[in-house]
């Protein structure tokens, strides 16, 4: 059923939680894990003509990084893995990838910013379980401990 699976990265932190759901799932398929970066062209828009190409090449080396660290956990659950880095608006390029590539489902890191400072900073997985019209798994990367202790106290659950 899941088949091609998708997993944008940015290179962060916590991806390793991301990459293990998908190979969960892609383990039982036989299927292949698509590790995608894509660098914000709009955020490096700014950067001087002569410093342009220096951050440009930058910017792919980071992309390649961490695709390669996706790709070496795939492989070494014994999986298939594609890297590809792109270039353009993070949300658009995943669904377009996804599309070009038959992908089954997306599998996306989420750091759950709510109120001011995800309106602030926009949310590439919001953007991408809003659009795509692929099923998008979304894993909140980050401390899992103080994210259940602060549901726990909005709640009033008291243990």
């Amino acid at each position: 059923m899941y088949d091609e699976i998708l997993v944008p990265t940015d290179g962060s932190s916590g991806m390793e939680q991301v990459t293990e759901q998908a190979l969960g799932i892609v383990e039982r398929s036989g299927g292949r894990v698509h590790s995608l970066y894509v660098v914000d062209e709009r955020a490096y828009m700014s950067v001087p003509d002569d410093a342009r190409d220096q951050v440009n090449s930058a910017l792919e080396n980071d992309g390649y990084d961490a695709t390669r660290a996706v790709a070496e956990q795939v492989t070494e659950a014994e999986c298939e893995a594609v890297q590809e880095v792109r270039w353009g608006d993070p949300a658009v390029v995943i669904i377009t990838y996804a599309m070009e590539n038959d992908i089954d489902l997306i599998v996306m890191g989420t750091r759950g910013k709510t109120g001011f400072e995800r309106y602030l900073l926009g949310s590439v997985a919001e953007k991408v379980v809003r659009l795509s019209p692929i099923p998008v798994l979304t894993v909140h990367i980050g401390d899992q401990e103080a994210l259940t202790e602060e549901i726990e106290e909005l709640i009033g659950l008291d243990r």
